[in-house]
């Protein structure tokens, strides 16, 4: 007996002993790899990174940033990529295997994702292959899939696919919309962080370094994601015109008239496309509202009325601060299309105070003053002073090109001199109805 509990203890102490001197090593190997890869030697730091990869993959996060790090100049500079791209999303996936809580699954899917596509002639991959990477991660981990560049890919391949007949309309219009709509959360996401800052400074509120800083970084986001809007909506083009938006909805109506979401996203392309003059569209519209009224409803029945009750209801059904933002600013959109200035300004206003962030309303009032100063003085001074107004309203939305280009209109130097003006207030009439300084010589 006592010597089974010799055995015992003799062994359990070797295996303490052999768990502390691997633990010792790893650890060894880590510095190594690390003060290597600091010091830009990734060659010195593949071999260590290699060992910890294979005898220890769960001691520590470093082992996936560092390797991260060295695969990816090992991409840059060695001659055989494709190794090495394999090897660097093979790391990803046993990251998100071996640290699930300190890894955004969809993060790293979609960056492997990227780096196939900006590989794929090495790797010898299709569009099909490619998309179904990004479908995958999408599926996987939609609330981390947050990459500008993988969303505009992600659409851009189903683009692809589309004009090689690989998908259908509906396919192609389905994708286009739940691209859209993910940007429109990370969007909406990041204006909220801004408005936060925003508001404290106007509160007059100093705001710290850190504050500051991420007030930057969601402005960035903001910017990032509307340019791929943009990007989107160019690679979706006239392929979601009303020739093919119509007949498709047409044939689809009747398999989806009780399905709220289709009927929504059938009046938001529609819309988007112009196609509102058509029957069709009336008819989803009172489908719609029959089966889930909302704000979105309540505003295309406005459009289809132009009975005023429709437009408050859209106003009052709309409770959620940057969704109410949304819909102003479409209401003040059609406004201005139709030339009432001065009632597209009020709704403009209102967005801005819903959403500070978006300054897209300010560009669009500097537009209706430029477009309104021969009509709105009562000489040519007078009229052209209007382009100081639209040059404050250029500058508020960030936009210093225009700014300076409404300016160049304004009076000059000399024209102030000459009629005495320099520091006078003009006040603009007509529906503009504001006053503006004269600049100072």
């Amino acid at each position: 007996m006592k010597t089974k509990i010799t055995l015992i203890i003799a062994l359990f102490f070797g295996l303490s002993l052999g768990f502390a001197q691997n633990e010792q090593e790893c650890g060894t190997k880590l510095s190594l790899m690390a003060e290597a890869a600091k010091a830009g030697s990734f060659d010195s730091a593949y071999e260590p990174y290699k060992w910890l990869r294979e005898n220890c993959p769960k001691y520590n996060l470093a082992i996936y940033q560092y390797g991260e790090k060295i695969l990816e100049n090992f991409i840059e500079t060695k001659a055989d990529k494709k190794t090495y791209i394999i090897e660097l999303t093979e790391l990803w996936n046993d990251r998100a295997q071996y640290f699930p809580s300190k890894t955004k699954v969809g993060d790293v899917m979609v960056d492997a994702c990227l780096l196939k596509y900006d590989n794929k002639d090495v790797l010898g991959l299709n569009s099909q292959q490619l998309y179904d990477c990004f479908d995958n991660a999408y599926k996987t981990d939609k609330e981390n899939f947050k990459s500008t560049k993988g969303l505009y890919v992600y659409f851009k391949l189903m683009v692809d696919l589309y004009d090689a007949g690989q998908k259908t309309d509906q396919e192609l219009f389905d994708k286009y919309d739940d691209v859209v709509e993910k940007i429109e959360d990370e969007v909406e996401y990041n204006s909220i962080q801004l408005n936060k800052y925003l508001a404290k400074e106007e509160a007059g509120k100093a705001l710290s370094a850190r504050d500051a800083k991420y007030k930057k970084y969601h402005g960035q986001m903001i910017d990032a994601f509307d340019k791929v809007t943009a990007g989107v909506d160019k690679e979706l083009g006239d392929r979601a015109n009303c020739s093919n938006l119509i007949p498709l909805y047409t044939k689809n109506f009747e398999a989806n008239k009780d399905n709220s979401v289709w009927l929504q996203r059938a009046l938001n392309k529609m819309f988007q496309k112009e196609c509102t003059d058509d029957p069709l569209f009336i008819k989803i519209v009172d489908r719609k509202y029959e089966l889930s009224p909302d704000a979105d409803t309540a505003y295309y029945l406005y459009l289809k009325t132009g009975e005023q009750k429709y437009l408050d209801q859209a106003i009052s059904l709309q409770t959620d601060p940057f969704k109410k933002s949304k819909l102003v600013y479409k209401i003040a959109l059609g406004l201005k299309k139709k030339g009432s200035f001065g009632q597209a300004r009020q709704y403009f206003t209102e967005a801005l105070k819903l959403n500070p962030s978006n300054k897209n309303p300010h560009m669009h009032i500097a537009e209706m003053y430029a477009k309104s100063a021969n009509n709105c003085g009562t000489d040519s001074f007078n009229k052209r002073a209007v382009f100081w107004l639209a040059a404050q309203e250029a500058n508020k939305a960030g936009n210093s090109s225009a700014a300076s280009r409404y300016n160049a209109l304004a009076p000059t130097k000399s024209e102030i001199f000459n009629k005495d003006m320099a520091g006078k207030t003009i006040n603009i009439g007509c529906w503009i109805g504001r006053s503006v300084s004269v600049p100072k010589l």
